[in-house]
């Protein structure tokens, strides 16, 4: 299982953060806290589409696999 995987769509959880919705089935928050977290680009919907098909660390994917390692 790989531990990247792309942004294939969006969706607004129940407090309107936005969530990507990734190509290995799982999401991902995907918020703009500055000064901790900079994702400007998730404030208007021409950023989020120019992410779409954009590679990013699945933390959930990344997890399964270290337990599956132990």
């Amino acid at each position: 299982m790989s531990r990247t995987s792309t942004i294939v769509g969006y969706h607004q959880d129940d407090e309107g953060n936005w969530v990507a919705e990734l190509s290995c089935g799982h999401s991902q928050h995907m918020r703009h806290r500055p000064p901790f977290i900079e994702r400007w680009w998730v404030l208007t919907g021409s950023g989020r589409a120019a992410m779409i098909g954009q590679s990013v660390l699945c933390t959930q994917c990344a997890a399964e696999r270290d337990m599956a390692s132990r």
